[in-house]
């Protein structure tokens, strides 16, 4: 469900977020997918490594296009022009995600739209919170999340959404490492008892955090969210 919820509302915002880099006349690069984090705080070389395990972590473009720096530790930081650039994107996946989520024709009034945003981006805040105390590397460089001062609901929710999937990334990450396996190996990996096992063993380190929620407000996170478009 967060994966669907926030993968919408990046698929809704991807106009607006290419005509940032446009704008400038710059190419997307790491800032468009850990904005919420790199804002906040430098990711170190572990945080980097998990963040990108199933990626190649080339970060030639970043360097380039004077985006990111890095020190001799393997610690990334954005330099103040990629500080613009991933505010920038940080509210145009907002604006996109508020558009996509706004009641449409009368048979969408049924849908919560954005009155439910507030609430929904405080359930998810108090995941985040609870995940500082379990979160592996990944999840660790992303909370707290950045968010302006006037950040609008929307830009609150895709934000702190945006956070909480690296706390599952970490645990799937741990589960296929117990088991073994490389990046490469679990990707390729059909489904099957082994990959039933790694998924049940995610769920096993990622559900902790939940419990902060009491059983309601569990299913009101979970209706709230499905209800979204």
């Amino acid at each position: 469900m967060i994966d669907r919820v926030y993968v919408g509302a990046r698929a809704a915002s991807r106009d607006r977020v290419l005509a940032v880099y446009a704008e400038l006349g710059l190419r997307p690069g790491f800032e468009s997918s850990f904005y919420f984090g790199l804002l906040a705080r430098p990711m170190p070389a572990d945080s980097f490594a998990a963040a990108t395990a199933y990626g190649s972590g080339d970060m030639t473009a970043e360097l380039e296009q004077g985006i990111a720096s890095v020190d001799a530790d393997g610690t990334w930081r954005l330099t103040d022009r990629g500080r613009a650039v991933a505010g920038a994107v940080q509210q145009a996946i907002g604006e996109g995600a508020a558009e996509h989520w706004s009641p449409g024709p009368p048979l969408d009034a049924v849908l919560p739209g954005p009155a439910a945003l507030p609430r929904l981006a405080d359930l998810v805040g108090r995941l985040l919170e609870a995940g500082l105390a379990t979160g592996g590397p990944a999840f660790r460089a992303m909370a707290p999340v950045y968010e302006p001062a006037d950040a609008s609901p929307a830009v609150r929710l895709t934000t702190r959404l945006g956070a909480l999937r690296h706390h599952r990334g970490d645990a799937h990450r741990a589960a296929w490492q117990a088991a073994g396996l490389t990046a490469s190996q679990i990707m390729a990996l059909p489904a099957g008892p082994e990959r039933q096992a790694i998924d049940a063993a995610t769920d096993r380190r990622d559900e902790p955090i939940y419990q902060v929620l009491d059983d309601q407000e569990r299913v009101e996170l979970l209706a709230g969210l499905g209800a979204l478009p």
